[in-house]
């Protein structure tokens, strides 16, 4: 048996499982990402994330995200941040801006400090893309929604009743309208720009955050004439500021990321 550093964090509640890839391998990801977000029987978490060298000179890490489920996600905002915070503290950086590698893409991560803490971090989700943006699914009432890909896929439903995402999230994940299966969010936009926001995760069920479906949620809300390119998405687990910046067009996120614990597991 080979015993396995990991550390439990989370941003704004969405919790993984990190692996520091660089000192310790995992030959099964996959399979580790189910036995160990079990919330019995395992650590508990949303998932698991491996931190590792970035394979192009571009970057500076790298990031592979498995869903609890054992997929595999192609990126997780709220999982970069926690990155970054792992990556400053721990002494593995001393930049502030980080370059990770992604199977969305590369992104910029930023970290605002206080003293040698990171306070909170901005991430560059660069552009988002849309496809069929309005879709319209009778069988499922008033499920009419606007996809957004932030890198992964997204079916933003405005509602007012997010609490659909309970009954209604598992089914639409695995609509025929997505073959891929789809991150599905029920929003209610409310007063000053702050939209409540629950989310169906890809692979993991209801979670508490979802920093790409923030973003995609943002999106949806700016181009449906809902909100301007500015807005707070108040999650279960915490609320997460994004803006849509018209000069680039990219999506700039900014939230927590906190650890929880560490500790060892036999594999």
């Amino acid at each position: 048996m080979t015993k396995i550093p990991f550390t439990k964090m989370h941003g704004a509640g969405n919790d993984y499982i990190y692996v520091n890839a660089m000192q310790y391998d995992l030959p099964d990801p996959a399979s580790a990402a189910i036995a160990w977000s079990r919330p019995h029987t395992g650590i508990g978490s949303d998932g698991l994330v491996l931190i590792g060298h970035s394979p192009v000179p571009e970057a500076d890490f790298s990031m592979r995200i498995f869903n609890a489920d054992g997929s595999e996600a192609m990126m997780c905002g709220n999982a970069s941040r926690c990155i970054g915070k792992y990556l400053y503290e721990r002494g593995l950086t001393d930049k502030t801006q980080i370059r990770l590698f992604t199977l969305s893409g590369i992104k910029l991560i930023s970290l605002h400090l206080d003293g040698a803490k990171v306070k909170s971090v901005t991430v560059d989700m660069l552009s988002p893309v849309f496809s069929d943006r309005r879709l319209f699914l009778p069988e499922y009432g008033n499920a009419e929604g606007t996809f957004v890909s932030m890198g992964n896929p997204h079916y933003v439903i405005f509602t007012d009743d997010v609490n659909r995402v309970e009954t209604e999230g598992r089914l639409l994940e695995h609509h025929a309208a997505f073959p891929q299966r789809c991150n599905i969010e029920f929003a209610h936009v409310e007063n000053g720009g702050i939209i409540r926001t629950r989310v169906w995760e890809r692979g993991s069920g209801i979670t508490m955050a979802c920093g790409t479906g923030a973003c995609a949620t943002a999106v949806a809300a700016c181009l449906t004439g809902r909100s301007g390119r500015q807005a707070e998405i108040v999650m279960d687990g915490g609320t997460l500021n994004i803006e849509w910046r018209q000069t680039d067009n990219h999506v700039y996120m900014t939230g927590p990321a906190e650890f929880v614990f560490d500790g060892e597991i036999e594999i």
